[in-house]
């Protein structure tokens, strides 16, 4: 990929996001899709957030084929529902399912199969450009949708925000630059997650979320995106007070994901 596309990533995958979700609308239209978002059971009390809450540091484990920076992820056959289960069992408190199809090659059916079988909550993690894309995630049993701040004017922010609320669903709003933090805040975040990937230049600056934590206050979660990679990573995060972590690559790239969650969670093998 050129540099000018890397730098660029997130507005062509926001770009390429909002014609992939007017031709989804075109074939199903909104009231369409609110009645089938509306006949889908949801856990009442925000089980995301619920188990975001528990003592200790929290898991958000991620089913993902590809990324725009390491290409193909998962080695051999790519099967959502087995990934998702080994998370659960190693002690996962949710499941992250990409449902983007380009760059990361996922599928709303993966996160419909996932949501099916595991009996943890399951975040929706795609590019949300519109309200559409969150009645989307209520319909294919997500319990909490992925928000990115600059991808959202604060109208359109708040709108998402309440919307996931009103229909049961947890909003994980990601922010990356301090000022992204407060707008966050001001549109009714109740989950605050910090990419440590710059995902205009897929650097990773580890010690973003921690800067960033004292911002987010009391009473809210905090969440650390990307770049964790060992237990020692996990206990510096600790120990600034951030209440999870969201991993991916280094639990898709492990020979097995049980035990390398095991290994990051403190309960099994050397750190």
């Amino acid at each position: 990929m050129e540099r000018e596309n890397r730098e660029n990533i997130l507005q062509i995958i926001a770009g390429a996001t909002r014609e992939r979700v007017a031709a989804e609308r075109a074939a199903l239209p909104l009231p369409e899709l609110r009645e089938r978002a509306r006949a889908v059971p949801v856990l009442p009390g925000y089980p995301f957030e619920r188990a975001l809450s528990r003592p200790g540091m929290s898991f958000i484990c991620e089913v993902k084929r590809a990324s725009p920076s390491r290409g193909a992820i998962a080695a051999g056959a790519f099967d959502p529902v087995a990934i998702a289960l080994d998370y659960e069992r190693a002690g996962a408190a949710a499941v992250s399912c990409l449902t983007e199809p380009t760059w990361f090659q996922g599928a709303d059916s993966h996160l419909a199969r996932v949501a099916d079988a595991v009996s943890i909550p399951v975040l929706r993690k795609d590019f949300v450009v519109d309200e559409y894309m969150v009645w989307q995630a209520r319909a294919i049993g997500a319990s909490a949708v992925l928000l990115i701040v600059s991808l959202l004017d604060d109208a359109e922010l708040a709108a998402c925000i309440a919307l996931a609320h009103d229909l049961g669903l947890s909003a994980l709003v990601e922010a990356y630059e301090p000022d992204e933090v407060p707008r966050a805040l001001a549109a009714g975040a109740r989950v605050i997650g910090v990419n440590n990937r710059d995902l205009k230049t897929f650097e990773v600056d580890f010690g973003r979320s921690i800067d960033l934590r004292p911002l987010v206050g009391p009473g809210r979660l905090f969440v650390s995106e990307s770049g964790v990679s060992s237990r020692a990573d996990v206990e510096r995060l600790e120990e600034a007070g951030i209440d999870a972590v969201l991993i991916g690559e280094t639990l898709m790239r492990a020979p097995d994901r049980v035990e390398a969650l095991g290994v990051l969670r403190g309960v099994g093998g050397a750190s």
